[in-house]
């Protein structure tokens, strides 16, 4: 078989990989989408229905849409019957989380489409070559090996995964982790000294036989030392199943227990509600009577609190094991709300009404296939959003270069669960926090390589950023915007035989203006803060 080659290779199956390949096949330019998932569309067709649009009291984030997201919406919205309600939400300005709500199945479904719309955009599913995976001259990118055995050669290519296996591949400089407090000089980074939010704040004895340290600690609770507030370590923010569940009796899917169900996975959860600790229900808010279970919303929810440290760096086999594990744990813990008598009864009652859905992922029992990736490898390069970049009072100003526009506190869930004082304590989420935060221009320059590692590459899921800055990146529709922003630079760099670090900022700016991407900040309103109204 002949060598292909396309004008630009995007590898990920994410949001971003569908609006760069989306946009750049519009552009005229040939397209290979190199997907290691079989299903194409990221966390949107595995479980996150709540789209994190216009869904906090204290601002409206609508206002940044267009372009392809908001077409996205607009094609789910119609497939809703509601694009009218859609558009005068648009028009006035309204704030209405609902009409921004769906399920999988029919994100999925649109996305299947409205990529078949474009002959140009050739799908290959396979992924990177964990050995050898990418052909370089110099700072030119010249192929990619994938897993499956082709090459496939390209004049531009764009990462667009959530781990950044092509950045890593290429030899671009990523990290993963947080920094340290004096890093950038965040002070909302390193290990937190206060973690408010979702903490278990109620006594629990930490260990396997009660007062007994030496019987160990139960599941979920890391033996490692609290540490010094303010340091850097390579934890991840936690991540989890987006799971849509349902209580129609004809599309629900019972609980059952999983198989290799260990009840002292969840000793530390029967405690905690004893003492009296928060339990929640399942929520309605998506389309035909289902949920998103975020993970968040309690202390002990369905976040995988430091069982995911690996994963940006682990094999291919690992992260099927991580996904094992998870599913095990995330199903068991259905299982457990729904079962366990160490859950008050009306909490066990409500959660013994829902299941899986019946018509989501049949291919997996109703069960998402791939997790939450909020946190893995992050490029390094010249230019680097921090918390001072999303930061009102004292913050960096407004960049010069904006391609989309970030609007959404900066976000990070839990990282470990460790002992503090002698009490197990839920350490690293970040939320609002008191941080007088803004929305803020994200820079072009956030997603190009330093120019001796890559001068045809481009980062859509990974900018250059600290772990804080990336929290309040990392949203889907905010990569539709940074995607379609990417196959417009890159058709740029193309057309004018130029290196991406030198596309001219004011062309890419109009062809964005015209496309109806929103990259003026000043346009799209401020949040409020409860102690200044």
């Amino acid at each position: 078989m002949a060598p292909q080659e396309f004008d630009l290779v995007v590898y990920g199956s994410t949001s971003a990989a569908v609006a760069a390949s989306i946009q750049a096949a519009r552009l005229g330019r040939s397209v290979a989408l190199v997907s290691p998932h079989e299903h194409i569309g990221g966390i949107q067709i595995e479980g996150l229905g709540g789209s994190d649009i216009d869904n906090q009291p204290e601002f409206q984030n609508s206002t940044t849409l267009g372009g392809l997201n908001l077409e996205l919406h607009e094609r789910i919205s119609k497939h809703y019957g509601r694009l009218d309600r859609l558009r005068e939400v648009r028009s006035k300005r309204l704030r209405d989380p609902d009409v921004w709500r769906f399920e999988s199945r029919v994100a999925e479904q649109i996305i299947e489409g409205w990529l078949a719309e474009h002959s140009a955009i050739n799908i290959i599913k396979s992924s990177l070559a964990e050995e050898n995976g990418v052909q370089k001259d110099d700072s030119t990118v010249k192929a990619i090996t994938l897993e499956n055995g082709q090459t496939i050669f390209g004049q531009a290519f764009l990462e667009a995964s959530y781990e950044g296996d092509l950045l890593a591949a290429v030899g671009v400089t990523t990290t993963s982790g947080r920094e340290s407090r004096c890093t950038f000089n965040e002070s909302l980074a390193g290990i937190r000294d206060e973690t408010p939010y979702r903490q278990l704040d109620l006594p629990v004895d930490p260990y396997v036989c009660i007062g007994d340290p030496s019987s160990g600690l139960l599941y979920g609770i890391s033996p490692e030392p609290f540490g010094h507030p303010g340091d850097g370590d390579l934890h991840l923010q936690s991540f989890s199943y987006r799971l849509p569940i349902t209580d129609d009796p004809a599309n629900r899917i019972p609980f059952e227990k999983p198989e290799g169900y260990d009840p002292g996975h969840f000793e530390l959860h029967r405690r905690f509600l004893r003492a009296g600790g928060y339990m929640y229900k399942p929520t309605i808010k998506i389309p035909n009577r289902k949920t998103d279970l975020i993970g968040s919303e309690a202390p002990l929810a369905t976040d995988l609190v430091g069982m995911n440290d690996d994963w940006p760096v682990a094999s291919y086999a690992r992260r099927r094991e991580i996904l094992e594990e998870t599913t095990r744990f995330t199903k068991g813990l259905m299982w457990f709300f729904a079962n366990d008598e160490a859950v008050p009864e009306k909490y066990r009652r409500e959660w013994a009404r829902f299941g899986y859905c019946r018509d989501e992922f049949p291919d997996n029992d109703g069960f998402p296939r791939q997790l939450y990736v909020r946190d893995a490898r992050r490029m390094v390069s010249d230019y680097i959003i921090t918390e001072h970049t999303a930061s009102r009072d004292g913050g960096e100003p407004q960049v010069s270069d904006p391609v989309a526009v970030a609007y959404w506190p900066t976000d990070t869930h839990s990282v470990r669960r460790v002992l503090r004082d002698g009490q197990p304590h839920n350490e690293g989420f970040i939320f609002k926090d008191g941080h007088k935060w803004r929305p803020f221009g994200i820079a072009y320059r956030a997603l190009v390589p330093r120019r001796p590692e890559a001068i045809n590459v481009l980062s859509a899921t990974c900018p250059s950023s600290s772990h804080v800055g990336y929290g309040a990146v990392r949203l889907e529709h905010q990569f539709y915007a940074i995607g379609q922003a990417c196959a417009n630079a890159i058709d740029i760099a193309l057309k004018e035989n130029t290196d991406v670090q030198d596309v001219p900022y004011d062309e890419l700016r109009r062809h964005l203006e015209e496309q109806g991407v929103v990259i003026d900040v000043e346009t799209v309103g401020m949040p409020s803060f409860p102690d200044e109204q």
